[in-house]
């Protein structure tokens, strides 16, 4: 038992009553089966629950209606980058419901970025990717297929003056660029169940599921293997051992006052720089108020013994 609740290992044992709402925190996104048991055995557990989550997956009509086909022949592979963003792949997805989004998709780590675009220029994608080169830095290796865009000579320009090598998939045969197609493929599924709203904030909701859940072939979240650290979400609240971070001031000794310490009291007004008064009540750790004929309230920096 941590604080009134049950653990299991690191994992809360969730009741009866609650597990209905943990199930559907664990299926925002709707991630399929096995990323949501992968999500779960980060964070909770309860007898059968890799059961519930089957039947629960299975009862989402939404996730029925965009089940993928089965899966094609296999093709030959990428070998696995040295390290994350090393290599990125590239593609767009849509029109899908009048949107058009580019996918990019980090080989190593499987962090995936989906831009809502406008336009589909080679100057609207050099935008993008500027953006997501200041967060991430440079890859080695640029993969895409072979649309106007990337085949642009001031595309090419753009990456050559970086020194980002340009790889081009083959000509009508998506598979060799199959990092991004799998990922377009998965960015479109989870676009189609979400409801309706705003577009910006149900690509950052798929987003922000897809960065925290590990990865069937890594068994890490792409956050983790990306960034080092787990995205702190909503999940991480149920832990009782979860509190965030104190900030912690210097090691200098904080000064204090006592109810009826005489004091000089900083002045902002006409008059005196400093006027004597009285510490007549503590309002915080670092405020007070003094009277000196008129009430003020004063941060402790500005008051003198």
């Amino acid at each position: 038992m941590q604080g009134g609740c049950l653990l299991w290992g690191e994992r809360v044992v969730v009741p009866l009553c609650l597990r209905e709402k943990v199930l559907t925190l664990l299926h925002e996104g709707h991630l399929g089966i096995v990323r949501m048991k992968g999500l779960a055995r980060s964070y909770v557990w309860w007898p059968n629950i890799d059961a519930d989550i089957t039947e629960w997956v299975g009862r989402c009509q939404p996730c029925q209606e965009s089940r993928p086909d089965p899966p094609t022949a296999p093709v030959r592979e990428w070998e696995r980058p040295k390290g994350p963003w090393s290599r990125i792949h590239i593609d767009f997805a849509g029109p899908f419901h009048g949107q058009t989004f580019m996918v990019v998709v980090d080989a190593f780590s499987k962090w995936m970025e989906s831009k809502l675009m406008k336009a589909t220029t080679t100057d609207a994608v050099i935008r993008e990717l500027r953006q997501l080169f200041t967060t991430h830095g440079l890859p080695d290796i640029l993969v895409s297929d072979n649309g106007p865009q990337f085949t642009a000579t001031q595309f090419e320009g753009y990456l050559v003056e970086l020194g980002v090598r340009h790889i081009l998939s083959a000509p009508f045969h998506p598979a060799s660029n199959r990092q991004a197609e799998r990922f377009v493929r998965t960015a479109k599924e989870a676009l189609s169940r979400l409801g309706p709203g705003d577009w910006q904030e149900r690509i950052d909701q798929f987003l922000t599921a897809q960065h925290s859940t590990p990865c069937t072939a890594t068994g890490r979240s792409p956050a983790e293997l990306l960034i080092g650290r787990k995205l702190r979400g909503v999940l991480d609240r149920l832990n009782p051992n979860y509190s965030p971070e104190v900030f912690k001031g210097g090691e200098r000794k904080l000064r204090e006052f006592t109810i009826g310490t005489p004091v000089h009291t900083r002045n902002y007004g006409k008059g005196p720089l400093w006027e004597a008064g009285t510490i007549t009540e503590i309002t915080g750790p670092k405020s007070y108020r003094v009277d000196n004929g008129r009430v003020w309230r004063r941060h402790v920096d500005q008051l003198r013994r």
